[in-house]
C-alpha cells in the first residue's frame, strides 16, 4: 500500500492574490501605498511568480516610524483592557482565516501544508491570545515598567507568520508601536496580516509593515526614531546590528543561529528518538535555527540507531508542499540549495560518509534537497560547526554522559538541545550542564507562547515568549529617574606628593586575582591623591595580561556557579558582617579620597546592599510553565558566566558593591575594575574577602584605566558579559561595539548617572535579570 495524492486547494489563496492584482504596496499608518519599485515573490516549489512586492525606500521607513511615534501615546492610553480586546480580535481572525494563511504560507515559503496548518497557524494565534492576557494584566504584573516606545522588528523567511506573531504580539501587549520588516523572500502572509489588522480595529500607526531587502532592515536599525530593535536571523547580521546600535541607547534583542545537539543515551526509547529526530532536523526542511543538526549517540547503540534512522529516512516523502501526505517541502530559494550542496560536498571531500535515500526523487522544478545523514566527521570539521540551515544531519558518538556534555557544548552557538533517556535522573543531570537557552527532554521542537525561547553565546540574547519575553519590550520606570549625568568623572592620573621620608611604609595596593594579591604585569602603578591633594597610595596599573589572568582565575572558580544559592547567600552575609566590623576604617578612606561629608552613610548603605543581594540569592526563583502539552516547562535562572564590570566613580564603595554583589549572588564570577578616580575602597576589600569564605577567583579586582580595561574585557572571547557604569558615553558605546565579535551580553549606563543609594535604581529584578539567563527545560510526562 502506498500513499495517494492529497492536494490542498489553492483556489481561495489565488483569488486573494488576484483581488490585489498580485501587486502589493506598503502598509503604513493603516493605509496601503501604491506598489512601486517592486520585486517578485516566488513559489519555491515550482519557481513560479506569486506576486510583486514593493521595495521600500528610506523615506518609507521614515513615514512608518513617524506614524508609529504619533500612535504610541494613544495606544498606551487605550489601557491594558483596550489593547487586550484588539489582540483577542486579531487572534480570532487568525483562526477564522487559518486555511488562507496556511496555504499562502506554503506557497510563499515552500514548507509543507501539514506544518503551516498544524503548527505555524495554531501557534501564531496562541501568541496573540496569550499576550492579550499580558496586556490585560500589565498594570498589575508589570506596574514598575513602561513600554519602550517604537519598536523595529526584522524576521527571517523560515517561519514568516509565526515570527511575526512572536514579535508583534508582546510588543503590542506592552504598549509599543511597531515598524515590521518581513523577509524579502516571504512577505505575503505579513501583508495578509496587515489586512486583518484593519479588520480587528488596530489603531492607525500601531502596526506598520514595510517590505524589501536588507536595505530596509538597515534603515530600520539605523533610524534615530526607533527605541528597540528585535532581530531574528543569522549570527553574521546580528553582529552587524550590534555594532550599528552601539551607543545609540536602543534596546536590542537578537535570536540568531544554532548548531543544536540531539543527544541519545543507550537507555533511550530508540524508536521514539528517531521520530523526535525527524521532527527536529527535517521539520521545515531543516531551515530551523534550533534544528537538532548534531546527532550525538552513545557508542553502545550507535550502529543500531543509525540503522533505524536510515530506514526511517528511506520512508520520508519529499514533494509538493501542498500535498498533505508529504514530509519534506522545498527550500526557500535556489541560493539556499546551492549553499547546502556546497557544504555537503565539502564534507564528502574531507572523507565523511554521506547517506541520502536512494528512492528520494527530486521534482524537476523548484529548490529541493534530500534528507542527508553525514557520519565520520571530526568535531572540528566545518560540517560539524557550521549552521547548514537545511535537511542535513551530522552524527558522531560518545561514551559517557560527561563526554556527551562536552561535545554538546563544543560550539559557538547555544540555542537549543535535545536529551533522550528513559532515566529522568540522567536527563535532568545533563540538561542544566548544556549551554543552551532551551532543552527538550524526550521531545523536540516544542514551542509555546508561555515559554521563553532564546539562546546563549553566539545564538544571541533576549527571549521570545512568556514573562521574560514581555520584559524585552518594556523599560523599568527607575531608569527614567536616573540623574542626567554622572556625579563624578575620572580625573586621570594624579601626581604623587613629595615625601621627606625615604623609607616610608610602602602604600601600594596590588591587584586581586584568584584570591591572592598580585603585582601588575606591566610593573606600573598610579598614585591616588585625596580630596585635599595629599598622597594616599599607589595602585597597580592593570593591563590586558592582568585581565587575561583574572579571566582564567574566574573560569577556574566554576565551583561558585555550582554552589547552592543558600551557600552564596551566606558568603555575602559574611562579607557584609566583616565590612561592618571595619566600617570606621572604610568611612575614613572614603572621606580621605572623595571629601565626603557623610562617608558613614555610604558604608552603611554598602553593608545593607550586601544583605539585600544575599537575601535575593535564594529567592530569585525560576518558573514552572504549563504549556498545552502533557508536561511542564521549567524556566531556570542560570548565571551568565564570567562578567566584566566597570564600576562608577560616584560612591566608589557603594557603586562597586551594588554591581558586584548581584553578579555574585546568582553564581557568576566577576572581573571588576573599580572606580578609576577612587579605587582604594575596593582594594581595601581584599582582606574582607579573604576572611569571608569567598572562593579564590569568584571575584577578581584589577585597577587601572577604565577605558583600556573595558576594551580588553569587551574583546575577550572568554568573558560572557560586560557591564559599564562609569558614565562614559563613548566608553559604553565602545563596549557594545567590541562585544559584537562574540555577541556577549552588555549592560551599560551611557552618559547618565545612577543614584546608588536608591534601591529601585540599583536593585531589584531588573538588575538580577542582567546577572542571569533563562533556560527553559521541557519535561513531558503522562505520554
Amino acid at each position: 500500500m502506498d500513499y495517494g495524492p492529497a492536494p490542498e486547494s489553492t483556489k481561495e489563496t489565488q483569488a486573494w492574490l488576484d483581488q490585489h492584482e498580485r501587486r502589493f504596496g506598503l502598509f503604513i499608518d493603516n493605509a496601503w501605498t501604491q506598489a512601486a519599485d517592486t520585486f517578485a515573490s516566488v513559489n519555491p516549489a515550482d519557481g513560479k511568480e506569486l506576486a510583486q512586492v514593493t521595495q521600500a525606500a528610506g523615506s518609507d521607513v521614515d513615514r512608518a516610524v513617524e506614524a508609529a511615534r504619533r500612535a504610541q501615546p494613544g495606544w498606551v492610553a487605550l489601557g491594558g483592557h483596550g489593547r487586550a480586546r484588539v489582540m483577542y480580535a486579531l487572534a480570532r481572525l487568525l483562526q477564522k482565516h487559518a486555511r488562507l494563511f496556511a496555504v499562502l504560507e506554503t506557497l510563499d515559503n515552500g514548507k509543507t501544508i501539514r506544518e503551516t496548518r498544524d503548527a505555524d497557524l495554531p501557534l501564531a494565534a496562541r501568541h496573540f491570545y496569550h499576550h492579550a492576557g499580558w496586556a490585560q494584566l500589565q498594570s498589575e504584573e508589570f506596574a514598575d515598567y513602561r513600554a519602550v516606545g517604537v519598536v523595529g522588528q526584522i524576521v527571517p523567511w523560515n517561519f514568516p507568520l509565526l515570527m511575526l506573531a512572536w514579535k508583534i504580539a508582546p510588543a503590542m501587549a506592552a504598549g509599543n508601536t511597531i515598524v515590521f520588516k518581513p523577509a524579502e523572500f516571504t512577505s505575503l502572509t505579513a501583508l495578509l496580516f496587515a489586512e486583518i489588522c484593519q479588520q480587528a480595529g488596530v489603531p492607525a500607526g500601531v502596526v506598520n509593515i514595510v517590505t524589501g531587502d536588507g536595505r530596509v532592515g538597515e534603515a530600520i536599525v539605523n533610524h534615530a526614531g526607533i527605541d528597540k530593535i528585535a532581530f531574528t536571523g543569522s549570527t553574521e547580521v546580528g553582529r552587524i546590528i550590534r555594532q550599528a546600535t552601539a551607543g545609540s541607547g536602543k534596546k536590542l534583542s537578537l535570536e540568531l543561529g544554532g548548531k543544536s545537539p540531539f543527544i541519545v543515551f543507550e537507555d533511550a526509547d530508540l524508536d521514539a528518538a528517531v521520530e523526535g529526530l525527524v521532527d527536529s532536523i527535517w521539520f521545515n526542511q531543516g531551515q530551523v535555527c534550533c534544528a537538532g543538526s548534531r546527532l550525538l549517540v552513545q557508542e553502545s547503540i550507535e550502529e543500531r540507531f543509525y540503522a533505524k534512522l536510515r530506514s526511517r529516512m528511506d520512508n520520508l516523502r519529499l514533494g509538493s508542499p501542498l500535498d498533505k501526505s508529504m514530509d519534506i517541502g522545498a527550500l526557500v530559494d535556489p541560493v539556499q540549495r546551492q549553499r547546502i550542496h556546497g557544504l555537503v560536498e565539502s564534507a564528502r571531500a574531507e572523507g565523511c560518509t554521506i547517506y541520502q535515500p536512494a528512492a528520494c526523487e527530486m521534482p524537476a522544478d523548484g529548490s529541493w534537497f534530500p534528507p542527508t545523514l553525514i557520519t565520520g566527521a571530526s568535531t572540528s570539521a566545518g560540517i560539524a560547526q557550521t549552521e547548514v540551515f537545511g535537511p542535513v544531519l551530522v552524527a558522531m558518538s560518545f561514551r559517557t554522559p560527561g563526554e556527551a556534555v562536552q561535545l554538546a557544548n563544543n560550539t559557538v552557538y547555544g540555542l537549543a538541545a535535545c536529551v533522550w533517556s528513559e532515566s529522568i535522573s540522567l536527563a535532568l543531570d545533563v540538561a542544566p550542564q548544556i549551554k543552551a537557552g532551551v532543552v527538550w527532554i524526550n521531545t523536540a521542537n516544542q514551542f509555546d507562547a508561555a515559554c521563553g525561547f532564546g539562546g546563549y553565546k553566539e545564538s544571541g540574547f533576549g527571549r521570545e515568549g512568556g514573562r521574560e519575553g514581555m520584559y524585552e519590550y518594556m523599560t523599568a520606570l527607575s531608569e527614567d529617574a536616573r540623574p542626567a549625568a554622572p556625579v563624578v568623572e575620572a580625573t586621570g592620573k594624579a601626581k604623587q606628593a613629595d615625601s621627606d621620608a625615604p623609607f616610608a611604609i610602602d602604600r601600594t595596593a596590588k591587584l586581586y586575582i584568584g584570591g591572592k594579591q598580585a603585582r601588575p604585569d606591566g610593573a606600573y602603578s598610579r598614585a591616588i591623591n585625596g580630596a585635599s591633594g595629599q598622597f594616599l597610595a599607589d595602585v597597580g596599573e592593570g593591563n590586558r595580561k592582568d585581565i587575561r589572568n583574572a579571566v582564567e582565575a574566574a573560569h577556574k572558580a566554576s565551583g561558585w556557579a555550582k554552589a547552592t544559592s543558600h551557600n552564596r547567600a551566606q558568603v555575602l552575609y559574611y562579607i557584609a558582617e566583616n565590612l561592618a566590623i571595619r566600617a570606621d576604617e572604610f568611612a575614613a578612606r572614603l572621606a580621605a579620597m572623595t571629601g565626603s561629608k557623610d562617608p558613614q552613610r555610604e558604608v552603611q548603605a554598602s553593608i545593607e546592599r550586601l544583605f539585600y543581594y544575599a537575601a535575593w540569592a535564594d529567592k530569585y526563583d525560576g518558573l514552572a510553565h504549563q504549556p498545552p502539552m502533557h508536561g511542564i516547562t521549567v524556566a531556570l535562572n542560570e548565571p551568565v558566566g564570567v562578567i566584566g564590570i566597570i564600576c562608577p566613580n560616584e560612591n566608589p564603595l557603594l557603586g562597586f558593591i551594588s554591581l558586584v554583589a548581584p553578579a555574585l549572588a546568582l553564581g557568576n564570577r566577576v572581573v571588576a575594575v573599580p572606580s578609576e578616580a577612587f579605587p582604594l575602597s575596593a582594594t581595601d576589600l581584599y582582606q574582607v574577602l579573604d576572611t569571608s569564605d569567598l572562593p579564590g577567583g569568584a571575584l577578581n579586582i584589577v585597577t587601572g584605566s577604565a577605558d583600556e580595561l573595558a576594551k580588553t574585557l569587551a574583546s575577550h572571547a572568554d568573558v560572557d558579559a560586560v557591564w559599564r557604569h562609569d558614565g562614559s558615553a563613548e566608553g559604553c558605546a565602545e563596549v557594545e561595539r567590541l562585544s559584537a565579535a562574540s555577541l556577549k551580553r552588555t549592560w551599560v549606563g551611557g552618559a547618565k548617572g545612577r543614584d546608588w543609594f536608591d534601591t529601585k535604581q540599583a536593585g531589584g529584578r531588573a538588575v538580577l535579570a542582567h546577572a542571569s539567563q533563562v533556560k527553559n527545560v521541557w519535561i513531558p510526562y503522562g505520554v
